[in-house]
């Protein structure tokens, strides 16, 4: 599986609305709305999801995700303070379980072992990613509203390899 990280060039690509809309689909299903109603609600939410990322965390890398060349989700992370902060990782749904998140997220928690950093991310208490952060040792450790926040802790460095390489691995099988 060749993945690959491209920066964000353009946050007005239709591909990054398609991304997010994804992720909003089940609650679209239950709104009264029409299609351009819910496009413009849609639009709306991106740009102040966007804003809110930009001022909060402005050193975050902000990335398209790619498989073979062929855009497939997102990643937004934060590395500048004392955990990695994945603040948003959204695989379009034709492409989830098939490998794609995991390998990412195994990835940067290899980054968070070599660091000695935490890997932290929010995960809406509804929302069916939980099940996939705690396969990958990620635990709960806060609740803000309906956010979960879910914390992956490196091992000591006696453990490192062995412990990471067994997530990496189970994080390919189970994605």
């Amino acid at each position: 599986m060749l993945l690959t990280l491209a920066k964000i060039v353009n946050f007005e690509e239709p591909f990054l609305l398609a991304v997010y809309a994804s992720s909003r689909e089940d609650e679209m299903r239950l709104v009264p709305w029409n299609d351009e109603q819910k496009r413009a609600f849609l639009e709306m939410q991106l740009l102040a999801q966007h804003q809110y990322y930009f001022s909060r965390y402005p050193a975050a890398s902000y990335e398209i995700i790619n498989l073979a060349q062929q855009p497939i989700g997102r990643l937004y992370v934060d590395r500048s303070g004392e955990t990695i902060k994945i603040l948003d990782i959204t695989i379009l749904p034709e492409y989830r379980s098939k490998g794609a998140g995991g390998k990412i997220v195994a990835e940067i928690m290899r980054e968070g072992e070599q660091t000695n950093k935490p890997v932290e991310i929010y995960v809406e208490n509804f929302n069916h990613s939980a099940k996939f952060f705690a396969r990958l040792g990620f635990e709960p450790v806060a609740e803000e509203g309906f956010h979960v926040l879910w914390q992956w802790k490196p091992t000591a460095k006696t453990e490192t390899t062995t412990k990471t390489e067994t997530t990496a691995k189970k994080a390919m099988i189970n994605a």
